[in-house]
């Protein structure tokens, strides 16, 4: 309780740190328009900006620059709507766009080219909001932005856990963001930056997964970007279950600007600004903006960087008990960027997280009695690096090339001992050591032969450094024994095509095609794709889409040795799956939204024992590295309906209900179908929340109340053979009885509150996330407890406070 006590002060000083008088305040919007496809500038395409709360307002006007930017200066803060339109183009209707003092809004506008049937000239205006950024996929995604990350209750900025308020995504635990798409494991899960495969980007993670408990993204880095939840476009591939797609902003090229966030998971800051040195003395508006196009038209620069270090040790330090265990991390992640006229634009960019959790243990018996995880000290650690350098060019109107140089690494590490009696004698019962390298050259080509026809099409060659090690102790021979060691290199090779062929604008066809080779043991998967969207008016559409998709196991598996010290799984092939997926969408009104999807995945080539017939298979695995000897004989199918109805943001409201019905079922050596671990049959959620405004027409301040309601039906555990369990001093289960046990159904009720202040170049947030407000004790499993010699079952997390405060000048 005492440091719920500590929490609770904190967030009192914070409520008071208002000690500024606020003003009638203004800031400047501003933003550049293209093309979507081929992402050249659109010159002259008009800009008319009016307030969301008043649509009674005379909008006001700009016209793009030779770059494709506009700007408009000193429009008083709150919500607006901007609709773009150019001749030939679909115009695009962006809402709720806000204004705060502390930062300037800088938009990326994209247009689709139309297609002009006849003699029709009026393109009906579209609102993008549920639209994916890629052009590419056309259903079973859609666009996340920063915003919905720290407005959903208990997101924490992590994409991740906001990604559970969407259909057919579930947690798999609520000690980390690990997260279950369609029934599929969680480490199916691909993660992309700057459109190239990263390693898993969360702090605390294990080898193999896709998930941590803390995210090391950065919101401040972050834009709008995608999320995919089956039938990926051709470009992704190493991927079973789903793809974030993310994409990094460019910091603001006119004004240096800053971001300070102090709360319980770290103390952030952040900095943005030009390249170029800022002049001084006052300047008239209309040199201002001079100032902006000259430099827009003679090559600019921009940079980005965030810093964050773990505020848990900071209050560890302070002297304030926050468990047993001292948890630190930290974090940082830049990215730098460079326009450079007819040579194209280059970027540098990166993230990297430090993360390490000690136990110090202690021979007490007394103290044991009281803590008994004293007696199995610990130390583990998980590193993550990634830093990439891109070049884009256009040539003409017609054409895009894309190139990226990227290099990563991860760490992870696990040093667990245990006091002996009588002796007390510290012995060590597990290490594990893994390190992995990987550098990444790619390059993909986007051109338009015109509005009907569009390709795009790429390569990506991989280089994957290792040394792996993991030893355990062993009871018979009372020493540790080696489980694997290997170190050494590979490739990978990836190369995809799609085209797109609109006869019209209500009809949209894809083709393409995904290779993905392993060079380890020359495996080889051609993937073919395909989609097709029919809307037979602007109220709803319809979507077919089917993909062929592919993963490489986690690279120990390949070298786990036997006895002998052979290789068991030098051959093993990829994992495949043929995913079906049918849309329809429905929108009523404007800001309304209706979707349900109905989808069938038949996983094949799955990782099975080999060595016996048993229910083992790759697909219930969480994460990590098996030793077993496998082969690719296992089966697997996800079937389900997935219903959502939404409404965006309007007036301060928006909601979205979820409701996904599946099952998720599996086949291992022994040919007999059983569910998988993660077959829940149901999963609903509710996520809504209310903003409010006051003081000055609710132009300076902002109260916002959040929640997210999540029910779903209970993961399965296989039977512990308590006998078996006694007789070797360890947990066994019923093999042959694998996942009968259904645990309890799951239920959560997160909350979040949020008030926003606005001053002079000043905007203050102060925000206020309980998960798991009703401290529901959700049964997450059971294990044999190798000391009371019973069986015994966790609980997943309690009730969490994740209080920040956040400036932005």
């Amino acid at each position: 309780m005492q440091h719920k006590i500590y929490l609770l002060a904190l967030a009192a000083s914070l409520l008071f740190l208002c000690p500024f008088k606020t003003f009638s305040q203004t800031q400047n919007l501003k933003g550049q328009v293209i093309d979507k496809s081929v992402r050249f500038e659109l010159i002259g395409a008009t800009v008319r900006v009016a307030p969301s709360d008043n649509p009674e307002a005379v909008p006001v006007g700009a016209i793009t620059d030779e770059s494709g930017r506009f700007r408009l200066a000193n429009l008083p803060l709150g919500k607006y709507t901007v609709l773009v339109t150019y001749l030939g183009y679909r115009n695009a209707v962006l809402t709720n766009v806000t204004l705060d003092s502390g930062k300037e809004t800088d938009l990326l506008i994209e247009l689709e080219e139309a297609v002009l049937e006849q003699q029709e000239v009026v393109i009906t205006a579209t609102i993008d909001k549920e639209k994916p950024l890629n052009d590419l996929s056309l259903l079973s995604t859609r666009t996340f932005s920063v915003e919905e990350t720290r407005r959903f209750a208990a997101a924490v900025n992590d994409p991740a856990r906001m990604a559970t308020s969407y259909a057919g995504v579930v947690a798999a635990d609520d000690g980390n963001n690990h997260i279950v798409i369609r029934g599929n494991a969680p480490n199916g899960l691909l993660w992309r930056m700057e459109g190239v495969d990263i390693p898993n980007p969360n702090h605390f993670s294990n080898v193999g997964t896709s998930g941590g408990g803390i995210s090391i993204l950065s919101s401040q880095l972050l834009t709008n970007s995608d999320f995919s939840t089956g039938a990926f476009a051709a470009e992704y591939g190493n991927a079973l279950s789903g793809v974030f797609d993310l994409k990094l902003r460019k910091g603001n090229s006119d004004r240096r600007e800053f971001t300070i966030q102090a709360g319980v998971l770290g103390l952030d800051v952040a900095a943005e600004g030009s390249f170029q040195a800022e002049r001084s003395g006052p300047a008239s508006a209309s040199a201002r903006q001079g100032s902006a196009d000259k430099k827009a038209t003679a090559g600019i620069g921009s940079y980005l960087v965030n810093y964050r270090y773990s505020t848990l040790s900071l209050i560890g330090k302070l002297g304030v008990p926050l468990g047993d265990a001292v948890t630190n991390f930290q974090d940082l992640s830049f990215n730098l960027w460079r326009s450079s006229g007819k040579a194209g634009t280059f970027s540098l960019f990166g993230l990297g997280g430090l993360s390490k959790q000690t136990l110090e243990g202690s021979p007490d018996t007394a103290i044991w009695s009281e803590n008994l995880d004293k007696r199995y000290p610990y130390v583990f650690l998980a590193n993550t690096g990634v830093i990439g350098m891109t070049h884009s060019k256009i040539w003409g109107s017609r054409t895009f090339l894309k190139t990226a140089l990227v290099f990563s690494g991860t760490e992870n590490g696990l040093d667990a001992k245990e006091y002996l009696l009588p002796d007390y004698k510290l012995r060590q019962n597990f290490e594990t050591s893994s390190r992995q390298t990987k550098g990444t050259l790619s390059t993909v080509l986007s051109h338009k032969f015109n509005a009907r026809h569009f390709i795009r099409t790429g390569a990506y060659f991989n280089v994957l450094g290792f040394r792996l090690r993991q030893y355990r102790y062993d009871q018979e021979s009372e020493r540790l024994e080696e489980q694997l060691k290997q170190t050494g290199t590979s490739e990978t090779v990836q190369a995809f095509a799609q085209w797109q062929y609109r006869p019209t604008d209500r009809v949209r066809f894809n083709l393409g095609v995904h290779s993905l080779t392993m060079l380890l043991n020359n495996k080889v998967s051609i993937e073919p794709r395909a989609a097709l969207k029919y809307a037979p008016d602007a109220k709803q559409s319809f979507s077919l889409g089917y993909g062929l998709h592919s993963q490489v196991m986690p690279l120990g598996i390949y070298f786990v040795k036997n006895e002998e010290h052979q290789r068991l799984n030098p051959d093993l092939d990829l994992s495949k799956a043929h995913h079906l997926v049918l849309a329809y969408d429905y929108f009523p009104r404007k800001k309304l939204h209706f979707k349900s999807e109905l989808y069938y995945q038949h996983l094949f080539n799955v990782p099975v024992d080999k060595a016996a017939p048993n229910s083992f298979s790759m697909l219930n695995e969480r994460d990590g590295i098996v030793f077993r000897s496998l082969g690719n004989t296992g089966l697997g199918r996800n079937y389900g309906l997935e219903l959502t109805g939404e409404q965006f943001l309007t007036r301060g409201l928006y909601w979205m209900a979820t409701l996904s019905l599946y099952r998720s079922e599996y086949r291992g050596s022994d040919l007999v179908w059983r569910n998988t671990r993660f077959d829940s049959r149901y999963a609903g959620s509710i996520t809504a929340g209310k903003e409010w405004g006051w003081n000055r027409r609710g132009k300076n301040r902002s109260f916002g109340l959040n929640l997210k309601l999540i029910s779903t039906g209970g993961q399965l555990d296989t039977p512990i053979d308590i006998e078996a369990s006694k007789a070797k001093n360890e947990t066994v289960y019923v093999e042959d009885q694998a996942f009968a046990d259904r645990l309890p159904a799951y239920f959560r009720l997160d909350t979040g509150v949020r008030l926003k202040r606005n001053y002079r170049r000043l905007t203050t947030t102060l925000t206020l996330d309980l998960q798991n407000a009703t401290n529901r004790q959700n049964i997450g499993g059971k294990f044999f407890n190798t000391d009371t010699q019973q069986i015994e079952i966790w609980h997943q997390a309690p009730l969490i406070p994740v209080l920040a405060y956040r400036l932005e000048f």
